[in-house]
């Protein structure tokens, strides 16, 4: 009998041996699995010669379809009138940024000087706020005035988005209003909204989604530090040598 006893605790000193470091392992993955979606303007590629982007859409939320219009309908203004327009998408923005400051950033490092920006127009989106921004070069402030891109902004983009995180419509009404604008076509104007709109949205704001991270983290800190000792304890314990053995 205490040989069989003995050979159940060495078994589960064994069992638990293997099992503990796993258990770190996916503990820890789990902490740090939001954190790596993330995504900084050092992780934009450049824009080059044949890396000539004009819909990078890294939150993965336009279809290839929509994807394909909307790249064309930008070449296709860009031939016509020389204006250029970009949209990204990203997942979410590294800690302290924001849609304003990335998209200030990402502007800069594709259009690094005045002459290259002039003609430049920049969407920016985070999937998982949906904070946006806009940023535009000087020549082309004349057509795409501030009025307008705050209205694109917070109205063509924000109506689909708020009927249910539509995407796809909702670029799909950004790029046509932009390009019908810096083609010097009369403004379209935001996409009319119905009764059953809901003015106030359903999408989380970003302080309400960063306090979500940090209670998240809490309680995993929490979790971490009250089973990670009991389990090196348990370990101790059945290591000991029998009193009686």
């Amino acid at each position: 009998m205490k040989q069989l006893l003995k050979q159940v605790f060495s078994n589960q000193k064994h069992l638990i041996r293997l099992i503990l470091p796993l258990v770190t392992v996916i503990f820890a993955a789990s902490l740090f699995a939001t954190p790596a979606l993330a995504t900084g303007v050092y992780q934009i590629p450049n824009l080059t010669a044949e890396n000539n982007t004009w819909v990078l859409d890294q939150g993965e939320v336009i279809s290839r379809v929509n994807e394909g219009k909307i790249s064309s309908a930008f070449q296709d203004l860009a031939k016509q009138t020389g204006n250029e327009v970009r949209i990204v998408t990203i997942r979410h923005f590294d800690y302290g940024e924001t849609p304003e400051s990335f998209t200030k950033e990402l502007f800069e490092k594709w259009f690094p000087t005045k002459e290259a920006q002039a003609k430049q127009t920049l969407l920016v989106l985070d999937t998982a706020t949906n904070g946006t921004a806009i940023l535009t070069g000087d020549r082309v402030k004349a057509l795409l005035t501030d009025s307008i891109v705050e209205s694109v902004a917070s109205e063509t983009l924000s109506t689909p988005l708020r009927e249910g995180n539509k995407y796809n419509q909702a670029f799909i009404d950004a790029s046509d209003r932009l390009v019908a604008v810096l083609s010097g076509n009369p403004d379209p104007g935001p996409p009319k909204i119905t009764k059953n709109d809901n003015v106030e949205g359903t999408f989380k704001k970003a302080e309400e989604t960063d306090r979500g991270s940090a209670t998240a983290w809490v309680i995993g800190l929490l979790i971490a530090a009250t089973v990670i000792p009991m389990a090196t304890y348990y370990i101790y314990q059945i290591n000991q040598p029998s009193s009686n053995g």
